[in-house]
């Protein structure tokens, strides 16, 4: 591990947040070695991580020291999840309502409405490309509502799973040799920026590929939101594979520096079945999760998928301006 400064502003001048925890702290900060099961989706290690700090310039947090881009790339290849394929209908549910939230600021797939700028959205079989697409789920769903829709993902067990399902997701990252300037009308990043060592220049690679007018739509933790502020270090986000802490505000904020225009913000939540729910309260207390489970079982009900929103998720919906507008 290394020290680095903060992606947003760029500065090296912070306060500490939350001490290093877990092997961090016993193996020293610039020593904790890589494991790449702790970097899979559905991981449960909650309470693990890095000493996070804040800038005291921007307000950004991040761990600190962190990874290089490179030996994250080489963890996230590694990564095989199958609790996240046992987990898919919670995934189906919540991608259908991530997209038709999603389209009402972006318009459908074929046109024939109007976006939230007020302008009409024509042109049918409108382009979308996923970043960090896993196994396919929203590239699946998407294309079943008439997007051209594709995906690319690091993890070769991931790519290779939704390719075996006749998916188009491609095994790599933006820098992929098939993406195309101006190729795309959306991109989207579910729960993927907090993982990357250099976001900002994600996004700028993001703003390439898009088309004039493109939106991106990036959904990430919430650092800032009431229950994160409440619960502090005992806040589960706070984990091994989680080096960038957005809030809000910052996260609006490095994509207006990256050419950007914030067109809305706010809380999303998701669907989860009540096993997984069980099980990630296992990761937090032993002896809850074991009674919830046990619960669960008791009442058959571990299939069922149910909403769960704690207003520490959100989605940011952005736009790349036309050409000849600024930002």
């Amino acid at each position: 591990m290394m020290d680095v400064t903060c992606n947003l502003c760029g500065r090296d001048d912070y306060k500490v947040r939350y001490p290093a925890t877990g092997n961090y702290a016993t193996a020293g900060q610039n020593h904790h070695t890589l494991a790449a099961d702790a970097f899979s989706c559905t991981h449960a290690g909650y309470g693990s991580h890095a000493r996070i700090v804040q800038c005291k310039h921007c307000g950004h947090m991040y761990a600190n020291p962190c990874w290089t881009g490179e030996e994250l790339l080489a963890a996230y290849t590694a990564v095989e999840d199958n609790t996240y394929v046992e987990e898919r209908l919670g995934r189906e549910l919540t991608f259908r309502k991530h997209l038709q939230a999603m389209e009402k600021f972006t318009g459908p797939a074929n046109g024939g409405s109007e976006a939230a700028s007020g302008e009409p959205e024509a042109v049918s079989g409108r382009t979308l490309l996923d970043v960090g697409a896993y196994i396919g789920v929203f590239v699946q769903v998407a294309l079943a509502n008439g997007w051209q829709a594709c995906g690319v993902e690091p993890s070769a067990w991931g790519a290779n799973v939704a390719q075996a399902n006749g998916l188009p997701v491609l095994h790599g990252t933006l820098d992929h040799a098939e993406l195309q300037p101006h190729s795309f009308d959306v991109i989207t990043m579910w729960d993927v920026i907090e993982h990357l060592a250099d976001p900002a220049g994600e996004l700028a690679k993001a703003y390439r590929l898009l088309r004039p007018g493109g939106w991106i739509v990036v959904h990430t933790m919430d650092i800032s939101s009431a229950i994160a502020r409440l619960m502090g270090p005992r806040w589960p986000w706070l984990m091994d594979m989680h080096v960038q802490y957005f809030s809000q505000r910052t996260l609006a904020e490095m994509l207006r520096q990256n050419g950007f225009k914030v067109v809305w913000s706010g809380a999303q939540g998701r669907y989860l079945r009540l096993n997984y729910v069980a099980s990630r309260l296992g990761g937090l207390n032993r002896h809850i999760g074991a009674l919830a489970t046990k619960m669960v079982h008791g009442l058959h009900l571990g299939g069922t998928a149910v909403p769960m929103n704690f207003g520490d998720l959100f989605t940011v919906y952005a736009r790349r301006p036309d050409e000849g507008q600024n930002s």
